[in-house]
């Protein structure tokens, strides 16, 4: 597997390629050897398996120097109290302080104000003359949603989507520069520094809010003060932004290619829902994840050692023919069962939820108010990413 510039523009055939010549792979590119696999069952099995396989895998992706150890602790030591990097039981204890915030009923509370929002945008727009969809609404959007789930100030969400570009350009890179990993602590620190400012005030305000729930579970033992209760906040932030900006880029790309598939959904808009599983499945925001080896173990006749990376293809995964009949075609009538875009097993991505409410909100937006969108240019732009897949531009505009 090489990363390289065709790579990024369609990781599709290499994965095929992969699945084809078999389940398990070893590849020098990620953090100086991982194994690649590449089916559904495999990428799947390890994902639920967290006795096996462990999702503690920040140390050697940050101090991966000498030299930057020292100048890197701090980052280090924030980064890895997130909850996306923990397992049992402080996973488990931490998940559970933020499930309630995610339930579809409270989230259900939230989508007339996320479509107002997303009328908003799309008034700013001139549609005739066109605009870039990635700029006008993919990229703010699922900044202000999730600030508003955490009650942030609308005057203090400018920054996020800055500081998430350099965590995401960090997580995405096969083997980071140090000058990358420079960047994310910068970027890291911000958003942990503004929500120490933030914190006590919300102590004397408290609502229903993110945040708030974890401070009340904080004033009860359940969260650990200082840098695991500022690590959820900024990672919320994080994986709230980079997953929903990328499938709302990806599914309108795919959708605009494909203008059956745009017309049906118009002329069908019930099938809403699953085409938007359908268009996670397939070309997934979350391209790959990872996890250490916890044991050593025999995996389809290859020896895994206790610390060994395994590189979970998940869009391979999506792609499998031996799940999903035909699945190089986009059909928005499939109903893509074990998609594995928000993972699997406890790391079950805990705002999958919101994500899709937000996705349907802005696809059925756009059917409705631009049934004649088109892209500009027939070439993708994409983002360069190779963990979170997405487009650095989408120009369209109303035919």
């Amino acid at each position: 597997m090489i990363i390289d510039a065709a790579f990024r523009a369609d990781p599709y055939p290499t994965y095929a390629a992969l699945r084809e010549a078999g389940p398990i792979h070893w590849s020098e590119e990620f953090f100086g050897g991982a194994w690649l696999l590449t089916r559904h069952a495999d990428v799947e099995a390890v994902l639920r398996d967290a006795v096996r396989f462990s999702a503690q895998r920040t140390g050697g992706w940050v101090m991966q120097s000498r030299a930057a150890r020292s100048e890197l602790m701090d980052f280090q030591q924030l980064f890895a109290r997130a909850m996306l990097f923990l397992d049992a039981p402080d996973h488990t204890r931490i998940r559970s302080v933020l499930n309630a915030g995610f339930r579809n009923d409270v989230l259900q509370q939230f989508a007339p104000a996320i479509g107002q929002r997303v009328d908003a945008l799309l008034d700013a727009v001139d549609a005739d003359a066109g605009f870039d969809f990635m700029q006008a609404l993919a990229r703010p959007l699922p900044a202000e949603v999730m600030a508003m789930l955490m009650d942030i100030p609308a005057a203090d969400r400018g920054d996020f989507i800055a500081w998430s570009d350099d965590l995401a350009t960090f997580i995405g890179a096969p083997i980071p520069s140090l000058e990358q990993a420079r960047r994310a602590r910068t970027s890291l620190l911000a958003m942990s520094g503004y929500f120490e400012q933030l914190v006590p005030q919300r102590r004397h305000a408290s609502g229903d809010d993110l945040v708030s729930r974890l401070l009340r579970a904080e004033a009860a033992g359940d969260i650990q003060p200082g840098a695991e209760l500022l690590a959820q906040c900024a990672m919320l932030l994080f994986a709230g932004h980079e997953t929903t900006r990328n499938l709302l880029g990806n599914g309108l790309q795919a959708l605009l290619a494909d203008p059956v598939s745009w017309q049906r959904l118009q002329r069908e808009p019930a099938l809403l829902p699953g085409a938007v599983r359908e268009l996670l499945r397939f070309d997934s925001p979350v391209q790959y994840t990872g996890r250490r080896v916890t044991a050593d173990l025999v995996l389809h006749g290859r020896q895994l050692r206790r610390g060994d990376l395994v590189v979970a293809l998940i869009a391979s995964a999506n792609r499998d023919p031996a799940r999903h009949a035909e699945p190089d075609r986009l059909d928005v009538a499939r109903r893509p069962g074990g998609l594995l875009s928000f993972g699997a097993g406890p790391h079950l991505c805990i705002g999958a939820g919101l994500t899709l409410m937000e996705a349907e909100i802005v696809f059925g937006r756009l059917l409705r108010r631009f049934p004649r969108l088109q892209r500009v240019d027939a070439q993708p732009r994409w983002s360069g990413n190779a963990v979170y897949r997405g487009l650095g531009a989408l120009p369209v505009r109303q035919a």
